[in-house]
């Protein structure tokens, strides 16, 4: 017999009827006996309890639970029923988008920026530099110089090869002098001889007249389009400029953005007092490359210089060695600094994820707060190095979830809550 029976035989027998006990001591006995039992039922029900309200507060500040109701230890729950879809997603715009700009590229520009790098030699007069080049690739004119001008892409740089000089050649003087002269009154920004090859005094009088510059290399016609494609593309990348500081932290490149004073180059000087290279300070030119990546770099007047505040400009090359100093960088994350008193709500997960766009490009996210007695350099580190890992496959956040959710399968293997 349970004590619980016994104790209530106890209670209907004691009202003056006599007791069904030998004594009052075996009913205080099963009296506290069943107390402690019944407090540990209780103590039972509270870790119960405790656990499911711990395990639905981590879920819920991971994201990955929602609000869930009051379960009793009887109620049966599906735990894919109370899963949302994912992991939310925030896309944050770059203001500076409205200011992006895409450069006028130039025959005078083209060849002084490329020139040493695709071999290119002025021939004749040096005219026609003003004109532009209004599309980003190569052209070979050899249904052109056969007279066939239609859909012909005047809008690129000329470049005649083995196959077209053999064909001017195999023409009279008269007929190559009348088809060279139709391709330059075609309004072509230039015209590249391939192959070191030259033309004859009366093409290059053509072009002259026609204000059409000529260009020689000695590379292969296929390599140099390959390479001067590639160029023009870079040029015609549009770009924008943000105000914010880039540095490259273990291959990843990282913008640090935020209000002015809010401690951007102080982060960054610790950045680069730790090994890290410095890419640009304050002001940030973004390029985007055939609209697959971010390239970054610094404008040409402040590059390889800081400013900080009671110390004034310096040379971050010549204090700390030409390891401090990168050029260009890819662009894989953007770090906000936000002082605390400004966020609503300070992210404790790294659930939900946080996009930055640039140039139609996004890019992962980070808002760090801001405020006296945290390390901002360290903070910016690690999360250079979680996005790392990010890249890599690992998500620290998402398997911390997964083992949350795991634990509390285990805990009720029935869907018991």
């Amino acid at each position: 017999m349970s004590w619980r029976r016994r104790a209530a035989k106890f209670d209907r027998s004691s009202s003056g009827k006599g007791t069904r006990f030998e004594n009052e001591s075996e009913h205080r006995f099963l009296v506290r006996r069943g107390a402690r039992f019944q407090h540990a039922g209780n103590r039972e029900s509270r870790l119960v309890n405790d656990f499911e309200q711990t395990g639905s507060l981590l879920a819920q500040q991971a994201g990955c639970l929602r609000r869930p109701p009051c379960y009793s230890r009887r109620d049966k729950v599906n735990v894919d029923s109370v899963m949302p879809d994912g992991p939310a997603t925030q896309t944050i715009t770059s203001a500076s988008d409205q200011r992006k700009s895409v450069p006028v590229v130039t025959v005078e520009s083209f060849f002084n920026t490329h020139g040493e790098k695709l071999a290119l030699r002025l021939e004749g007069s040096r005219v026609g530099f003003y004109r532009k080049i209004r599309e980003p690739t190569i052209n070979r004119p050899g249904l052109a110089l056969s007279g066939f001008f239609s859909y012909f892409a005047e809008k690129r740089v000329q470049v005649l090869g083995a196959a077209e000089n053999t064909y001017l050649k195999s023409l009279s003087p008269k007929l190559r002098v009348k088809r060279f002269r139709a391709l330059c009154e075609q309004k072509i920004p230039c015209v590249v001889i391939s192959r070191g090859a030259h033309l004859d005094d009366a093409l290059m009088a053509v072009a002259a007249d026609d204000e059409i510059a000529i260009f020689r290399t000695p590379m292969i016609t296929m390599k140099f389009i390959n390479a001067a494609t590639i160029a023009l593309e870079v040029d015609f990348s549009p770009t924008v400029t943000e105000f914010g500081s880039m540095v490259d932290i273990l291959g990843v490149g990282v913008l640090i953005r935020g209000v002015s004073g809010i401690g951007k180059s102080e982060s960054v000087l610790q950045l680069i007092e730790r090994g890290y290279s410095l890419v640009a300070d304050d002001v940030t030119r973004i390029t985007s490359l055939e609209g697959r990546e971010l390239m970054a770099t610094a404008p040409e007047m402040t590059r390889y210089h800081m400013e900080v505040r009671g110390i004034g400009i310096i040379n971050v090359a010549s204090v700390f060695g030409i390891g401090a100093i990168r050029v260009e960088k890819r662009l894989d994350m953007v770090v906000t600094l936000k002082d605390w008193n400004e966020m609503e709500d300070v992210d404790r997960t790294g659930l939900d994820r946080e996009l930055y766009e640039i140039l139609d490009i996004k890019v992962p996210h980070v808002t760090i707060p801001v405020r006296p007695g945290r390390d901002l350099a360290r903070l910016i580190e690690v999360a250079a190095m979680d996005q790392k890992l990010k890249s890599l496959g690992s998500n620290a956040a998402l398997e911390f979830n997964t083992k949350l959710l795991n634990l509390m399968e285990k805990k009720n293997p029935d869907g018991i809550a």
